[in-house]
């Protein structure tokens, strides 16, 4: 009998088929909150690889885990079996040494204690600070992807403390650090220290993590300095690692071995996959739209378009001009203006994890464009990384925002009197 297990979480679709206790099939795919289509992917593909030729009499039995999983349950009518009992099930079976086992998800994690008696869970299930959503936000805060992160931390130097418990908080550890010069590899290593922390102390409580850890989900399984991290602040030696094959794929197979599972037609399951693309899930109730008709949003940008500031071409301009530049948390601007207020040159860009290089960038851009007769008399900065581009581009001197803001503000209406401003990283 061909046992599938299927484990729909929050960001992949694992999938896992036994054949005489040995994995015959085993896919890992992210679904990208389209989990009806991916599932008929994984599914089919699974089907097609472990049945060749006619299949319609053939049988399997499979269970469904994971955060997504009941409504997969309820669409192909199979049973579905809770995330601890089926790692419990895989760990007893596959690695029975294991006393603690530390699993990372797409927006979960998992600390279970198997020393004695019934397993105990610690669980992080409502916000995934430290999970693998977070280290997909803070890769993309770096401007690299995931594996790009691991390879990052593997030359670090430094570990810096950032939070982990939510990724605003550690955006606004992290933006300084990048404003003020560190290394993206110490950054990158602090990252996953980062996640550490937040397991060990949001999850453990002050429960120790003794004996032999397994590691398990798809972040500990694809980044080594993530699991070097635990490995170190656990002061764990190697007898005590477990670090088993498919470890990104153990819940699934714990899914496979689910006593309950439901023994099915292989035309039958096929059948039902061919419906999912028909049925309708309920949504939650969404606000009103900002705009009731066309006619209420053109009269909004009109309303808007009244107070601009006048441009003109900076080719043709001669005379003293003044350039600013703001360095956010996450973006970089600058404009350039004339004696009068008016606009020669703007720019407004992500600063990619690099805010010095953004702005070198904007000022090669900028002297390409000017002529011989214009002449910057005065640069000024502000926002988050005012202090090193002084220091990096000479630049005259800097404002603390609100003023800058407020200036600007005045300027294109006198006398103004509120100003909300929403940045990268703040609220003013």
């Amino acid at each position: 009998m061909i046992k599938i297990g299927l484990d729909c979480g929050s960001t992949t679709i694992k999938a896992v088929a036994l054949k005489d206790s040995k994995t015959i099939y085993k896919q890992y795919q992210r679904h990208f909150s389209d989990i009806k289509k991916t599932l008929a992917e994984v599914l089919t593909g699974a089907v097609e690889h472990i049945f060749k030729g006619d299949s319609k009499d053939d049988t399997l039995s499979i269970a469904v885990t994971g955060s997504g999983g009941i409504s997969v349950a309820k669409w192909l009518g199979i049973p579905f079996v809770q995330e601890v009992t089926a790692g419990t099930i895989a760990i007893r079976e596959l690695i029975p040494n294991t006393d603690v086992a530390i699993e990372l998800g797409g927006e979960d994690a998992k600390i279970t204690y198997l020393q004695e008696g019934a397993p105990e869970q610690r669980m992080n299930g409502s916000c995934a600070g430290g999970t693998g959503a977070f280290i997909d936000q803070m890769s993309a805060l770096l401007n690299v992807d995931v594996p790009g992160l691991n390879e990052l931390a593997k030359g670090y130097e430094t570990i810096y403390p950032i939070a982990s418990r939510c990724g605003v908080f550690a955006k606004s550890d992290i933006q300084p650090l990048l404003n003020d010069g560190a290394r993206k590899e110490d950054i990158a290593a602090s990252i996953f220290q980062s996640v550490v922390n937040q397991t060990i102390s949001g999850l453990a409580c002050g429960k120790p993590i003794r004996g032999n850890v397994a590691f398990l989900g798809g972040p500990l399984f694809y980044l080594s300095e993530l699991r070097k991290r635990f490995i170190e602040t656990l002061n764990l030696t190697p007898p005590q690692i477990i670090f088993p094959d498919d470890a990104n794929l153990f819940v699934a197979t714990g899914a496979a071995l689910y006593e309950k599972s439901e023994v099915l037609n292989v035309s039958g399951l096929m059948d039902d996959l061919g419906k999912l693309a028909g049925i309708v899930v309920h949504e939650v109730e969404r606000l009103p739209a900002l705009f009731a008709n066309d006619e209420e949003k053109q009269a909004f940008l009109d309303r808007h378009a009244k107070n601009v500031i006048p441009e003109e071409d900076i080719k043709s301009y001669t005379g003293k001009c003044y350039f600013g530049i703001d360095m956010g948390s996450t973006t970089t601007k600058a404009v350039l203006i004339g004696e009068k207020g008016e606009i020669l040159y703007s720019k407004y860009g992500s600063n990619m994890g690099d805010p010095l290089k953004s702005a070198v960038s904007i000022l090669k851009e900028l002297y390409t464009l000017m002529p011989s007769g214009l002449k910057i008399s005065k640069a000024a900065a502000t926002g988050y990384g005012e202090h090193l581009v002084k220091a990096a581009l000479g630049v005259d001197f800097g404002e603390i925002e609100t003023m800058a803001h407020y200036k600007a503000a005045d300027f294109i209406l006198p006398g103004v009197e509120f100003i909300l401003d929403i940045g990268g990283q703040d609220m003013k």
